[in-house]
């Protein structure tokens, strides 16, 4: 189970970006997201007549490491640490470490 899921909002804790929220997008390879708004590059593209694409700068989002991200904890609106917790019925679920809340409930 992983500690970070597409979807969640999450915090920047390190780097250019820090401070900035955002939403996971997607899951990236060897612990990289791809976070909404977050880590832009521009990206100078080559016109390509036969796509119908144009050329130009694009800015685009690019993969950001999970250590450089904190799962945002709504009661606080920080960022926050995140265990894991066997419920009595037997579900593994994810929770914050400050409050002991569980995520998304």
């Amino acid at each position: 189970m992983e500690r970070l899921r597409k979807g969640d909002q999450v915090v920047v804790t390190a780097g250019k970006d820090r401070g900035k929220q955002g939403e996971i997008l997607n899951l990236g390879t060897e612990g990289k997201f791809l976070v909404q708004g977050i880590n832009l590059v521009k990206k100078h593209t080559k016109p390509n007549p036969a796509l119908g694409t144009a050329g130009g700068i694009v800015e685009k989002e690019m993969p950001i490491d999970g250590s450089n991200l904190a799962l945002l904890n709504p009661e606080t609106g920080k960022g926050d640490k995140v265990g894991f917790k066997i419920l009595d019925d037997g579900r593994k679920v994810r929770v914050f470490k400050s409050n002991g809340e569980v995520v998304g409930a």
